[in-house]
This record gives structure tokens, C-alpha cells and sequence, in this order.
């Protein structure tokens, strides 16, 4: 890979901090966003609160926790469409792109499969556990514990707006690997002896997760032209499926003991949306540096959905079916 791609893309470490670039409505306009993510403890939930609110300025902005849930995606609407919003971006911030992307169209009743939302506001109940998603029902996946139990109801929400949403996930975002690239130079202090893991969460479906794994492989491209590290793995915890999770976590722990066996020394960072996840418990006893923040709090994230927001503004936005 050539070395002007990454250099070009670090320096955005530097000029993405200024607000200057970021996403201003127009006035009068019928345009609004709606972020969808995970949710979690108090503290996730507040990092990503605190990155969007450079983009509320001069245009309707909500947020709605929970894997797609249908409760907090009606109540995120109804106040857009309070404020006169009819054209609503969805912006996703989810690993991955498949990430409930099926479940939310049926929920904006952008395809079928929904059923329609009771006189009271809430649908039928559909246990549906486990969709491709980078979290554990009770949002302590992503959030580290501590979070409240996200509803799996499904159900079509009530709305008169028109809808566009982003498809891709976070690990396909060349700027995320700028910010891998950041958490690691950080920790790092002999990289010729160093081994660096980038851990995640990871589906269940075999190829979904070597899709995972590709994705982020690529967004690693940058920092193995920065410091002459002895090796750079990938690997995903794969948290919700027990027979495999128990099979990932002893490749991680292997990773992490043959560094000190070798002596060296493992650097671990999480690609997630915020904090370490259940990372701490599944290396316990091993001898390892960590960056325990994720993704967030950063800039770049920032300016990442700045940008999904101004695609969306100016693509196609769907009516309910």
C-alpha cells in the first residue's frame, strides 16, 4: 500500500477537530437526522451524545438507542416531526453495515415484515436475538455492563416522513483505522517488540465474520507503515455465540501469552464504538498494555457521521411501503 493514502488520511488527526467543517442545515427545511445506535451503560451512551452534538446545530438531530428498537425509533421521530422534519437520514453507527439494516427497514416500514404498531404505541413481540449485531441483548456488549434491557419487540413504527439511511458499518470506514492507528502510536514505546491485537465483537455466521475480519484487516493498512511492529492480528470475540466464542477466546489468549513468551509484549485495542467490552474479563491473568476508550471519544467519529449525513441529504429518501 502506498504511504500517501495513510499520511494523508493522518493528518486528519489534526484538521478534523475544528467544527468549521461540519454539517450546517438550511433554514426552513424539512430535513432532520435520526443517529441509531446500540446503547449501553451511562457513560457509552454519553459518548455518543457528546460526539453528535457538534452536528445539532442548524438542524433537527435525535438520537435512538437500542439494536433497532422500535420504541426508541417512534420516539425519536415523533419529536423530528414535532419540529416539522419530513425528510429524515438515518445514520447508523454500528460496526458493521449489516447491523440490523434489514430490521430497521421493516420498522420504518420501508419493507414488509413488520407488523403494524398497537393504539398504545407498541407492536407484537418477536423474540429475534441475535441479528449479525455487535452486542449483547442487554447492551453490555458494547457497553460494558450496566446498561438496561434493550426491547427486541418488532413493529412498524407511525410516521408521515420519507426515509434514507447508510448502509456501511464503521469498520469499513478508512478514517476509523486512522484512529486505530492513533490508539496504538499512543501506547506503543518498542514496537520492534511489540504485537498488537485489535479485538472485536464479531457475528455468528462464519463468512460474515471473515468479512468482519477482512474489513478491519484494512483498516490496520495504515499503521504497519508508522512503526516496524512485529506483528498486527485481528481477531473477533464473537461474543453471543458460545461454542465459538469459547474457540476466539483462546486464540486471543494465545496472541496476547506468545508475545510475553517471546519476549515482547501485547498491545490490545478494541474496535468498538466506546469503551472495552468484556475484553478485561477474557484476558485476565495476561500481561498486556490496553486503550480502553474504542472508537469514541474522537473527532474523526464525528466527522464520519457529518459526512453520512451529507450523503444522505442529497440522495433518495423512501416512503413507507
Amino acid at each position: 500500500m502506498d504511504r500517501a493514502p495513510c499520511l494523508s488520511l493522518l493528518l486528519l488527526l489534526f484538521l478534523a477537530v475544528a467544527p468549521a467543517g461540519w454539517l450546517r442545515a438550511q433554514e426552513d427545511d424539512d430535513f432532520g437526522v435520526l443517529v441509531m445506535a446500540h446503547g449501553g451503560s451511562e457513560a457509552w451512551n454519553e459518548a455518543v451524545l457528546d460526539a453528535v452534538a457538534p452536528l445539532r446545530e442548524g438542524q433537527p438531530l435525535e438520537v435512538a438507542f437500542g439494536m433497532a428498537d422500535p420504541q426508541t425509533l417512534q420516539e425519536a421521530i415523533r419529536r423530528l416531526e414535532a419540529r416539522g422534519v419530513r425528510r429524515i437520514a438515518v445514520v447508523r453507527l454500528f460496526v458493521s453495515g449489516s447491523s440490523f439494516l434489514d430490521r430497521t427497514e421493516k420498522i420504518l416500514g420501508l419493507r414488509p415484515g413488520a407488523p403494524a404498531a398497537m393504539p398504545h404505541g407498541e407492536g407484537p413481540v418477536h423474540e429475534d436475538a441475535h441479528h449479525g449485531h455487535e452486542g449483547l441483548p442487554d447492551g453490555a456488549a458494547e457497553g460494558g455492563g450496566g446498561a438496561s434491557a434493550h426491547s427486541m419487540a418488532l413493529w412498524r413504527v407511525r410516521t408521515v416522513s420519507r426515509f434514507a439511511l447508510s448502509e456501511k458499518g464503521l469498520a469499513e470506514a478508512p478514517e476509523m483505522g486512522v484512529i486505530l492507528a492513533q490508539r496504538v502510536l499512543e501506547l506503543s514505546e518498542r514496537p520492534e517488540v511489540e504485537d498488537v491485537l485489535i479485538l472485536a465483537h464479531g457475528p455468528g455466521d462464519d463468512e460474515e465474520n471473515e468479512r468482519w475480519l477482512e474489513n478491519l484487516r484494512q483498516r490496520t493498512s495504515c499503521l504497519r507503515h508508522y512503526a516496524p511492529f512485529r506483528r498486527i492480528e485481528v481477531l473477533t470475540l464473537r461474543e453471543d455465540w458460545p461454542e465459538k466464542r469459547r474457540a476466539a477466546e483462546e486464540r486471543i489468549r494465545a496472541f496476547v501469552e506468545r508475545a510475553r513468551d517471546e519476549d515482547g509484549w501485547a498491545l490490545v485495542i478494541p474496535f468498538r464504538v466506546h469503551g472495552f467490552g468484556p475484553y478485561a474479563e477474557v484476558l485476565e491473568g495476561l500481561e498486556y498494555t490496553a486503550d480502553r476508550r474504542g472508537l469514541l471519544p474522537h473527532p474523526l467519529l464525528t466527522e464520519w457521521i457529518a459526512d453520512r449525513i451529507r450523503e444522505l441529504r442529497e440522495g433518495e429518501f423512501r416512503p413507507p411501503v
